[in-house]
């Protein structure tokens, strides 16, 4: 590990004083919010930009560029948005509402994610100096939800003039609490903001590095070659580990909320799940404490939703608990478990250690359990081969990730079920085949359209009802859910993270233990 490290880092000089190294697994071709959606990018952004609302670790929204939440018209066709004012972009221009405009309209034209804004955003205007009127294709009430993803941070117009109709790879100039300094796909040094709006930065800056694997990750924290190390591409045991050195006060260590989850799809179109029982029955026959207890060491919480607490709709669970007796009962409906058995046929991404990891612990399980009527038969494939082969209807069962865009139930339910066109349960075109299921059912698509127009309790209710026919469905099947985790030294405050899972650089800060 070392000699990678000092290979990264032998060429710098030494840091100054209060200035942090915070490492993870992901590297960057481009610090411009129109290309960024990975998790490293999104980290990045948040520490040089602002949205205009971030959320907290319960999931509430509070106005941080914007001064308030947005105010709908009478038919919820369109929302005024008032600005703050007195924040100034990196390179000195005033951020105001014309500077938003520019950064909305650029997004819609460029933003790798525009698909989030253009299916819902008809039109954005300044409706004077510090406010802007968003107008709707749709009735949306989550629109300060879908407003607080960092990938809206604005950037400056001044700076971006000439990149109207293309991205600025290697430069940021936004309004956030440091300013971006220097710049390579595998490090990028930030310095704190001078003329910052808000709570100024509690470090003299920070080192954004890129180590390629969990073992490397996990020698540079324990060497103290560096101060922070962020959960994300690191190993379960060596999670472990960690924790250990934790208990025994020789590191620091904070965990946000849940944004990722594990799940498995089901190809409702192609055998055997073209048989709607044979795929409850595959969800009844997953003891999924048992796998999380094998896979994380019990540091992945079982999940029977599509949606992670704490956000709306996430409670009650609406997949069933594992229940062996009642999946063998169908599956002997099904003619299996009688002298024949059913070979289920699972892909799990081979670059994911965790996803073999799972893959073998429930083929052992299903083994000692159901073993005279199904048989698991596992098969690797490349992540980016996997998601590439997902729409075409390659797999009949896969496992994989899915991440929030934004601390929103939409933002996993839409991506997963939504369907634009569809005969009987089939989707034909839309989420649903692009996640792999090909699974719908009437009516499925304009209930998470009425639940984008609702709020509270309507809104609660909906999202339950969309679950509950989405586990009746059996096309998806929740498998767990990650909190995003971080361990520093311990001469370092504990990491805090924000509700997007991402950790607040700006409040790291050194401490006397």
């Amino acid at each position: 590990m070392l000699p990678a490290l000092q290979l990264l880092m032998g060429c710098q000089p030494p840091h100054p004083a209060g200035q942090l190294v915070v490492a993870n697994k992901s590297s960057l071709d481009s610090v411009d919010p129109v290309d960024v959606y990975l998790l490293a990018g999104t980290q990045l952004l948040s520490a040089v930009g602002d949205p205009l609302y971030t959320a907290d670790r319960q999931g509430q929204l509070q106005p941080r560029l914007a001064t308030a939440l947005p105010q709908f018209s009478a038919d919820g066709l369109s929302a005024r948005i008032p600005l703050r004012q007195g924040v100034l972009f990196h390179d000195g221009t005033r951020f105001d509402a014309e500077a938003m405009v520019f950064n909305l309209n650029r997004f819609r034209r460029l933003g790798k994610l525009s698909y989030l804004l253009d299916d819902r955003i008809e039109s954005v205007r300044s409706v004077g100096p510090y406010a802007i009127e968003v107008r709707l294709t749709r009735p949306y009430r989550a629109l300060a939800a879908l407003l607080s993803s960092i990938t809206f941070t604005p950037v400056s117009p001044t700076a971006y003039r000439d990149y109207g109709e293309r991205s600025l790879t290697g430069r940021f100039v936004g309004t956030g609490p440091y300013r971006l300094v220097s710049f390579s796909p595998r490090k990028q040094q930030l310095l704190p903001f001078a003329d910052y709006w808000g709570e100024p930065a509690k470090n003299a800056g920070i080192h954004l590095i890129t180590l390629s694997n969990s073992t490397a990750l996990f020698g540079s924290l324990i060497s103290g070659e560096v101060d922070l190390l962020i959960s994300s591409g690191l190993e379960s045991d060596q999670q472990q580990a960690l924790d250990a050195r934790v208990a025994r006060g020789e590191l620091v260590s904070g965990e946000g909320p849940a944004i990722e989850i594990a799940l498995m799809a089901l190809n409702s179109q192609r055998p055997p799940f073209n048989r709607s029982r044979l795929r409850q029955a595959v969800t009844l026959s997953l003891d999924r404490r048992l796998i999380s207890q094998r896979v994380s060491f019990d540091m992945s919480e079982p999940l029977r939703s599509l949606v992670p607490p704490p956000l709306a709709g996430s409670r009650p669970p609406s997949w069933p608990a594992y229940d062996p007796k009642a999946a063998r009962a169908l599956y002997r409906k099904e003619g299996y478990c009688s002298g024949q058995r059913l070979t289920l046929p699972l892909t799990f991404r081979s670059n994911h250690a965790s996803d073999r990891l799972f893959a073998l612990t429930w083929q052992a399980q299903l083994r000692r359990d159901l073993g005279d009527c199904v048989r698991l038969e596992i098969t690797g494939v490349e992540s980016t081969s996997a998601y590439r082969q997902l729409s075409q209807g390659v797999f009949p069962m896969i496992i994989y990730d899915w991440i929030g865009d934004y601390p929103d139930p939409d933002t996993y339910l839409a991506p997963l079920l939504g369907c634009r066109r569809s005969k009987g349960d089939q989707c034909l075109s839309g989420s649903s085949v692009d996640s792999g299921s090909f699974w719908t059912r009437p009516g499925l698509q304009q209930q998470l359209q009425a639940s984008e127009s609702r709020t509270g309790a309507a809104r609660q209710s909906t999202l339950l009802t969309i679950q509950r026919e989405a586990a009746d469905g059996a096309s998806f099947v929740p498998l767990w859910q990650v909190n995003a985790r971080a361990w520093g030294q311990r001469n370092l405050s504990a990491p805090k993270f924000d509700g997007s899972g991402r950790v607040i650089l700006q409040q790291l800060e050194p401490v006397k233990r």
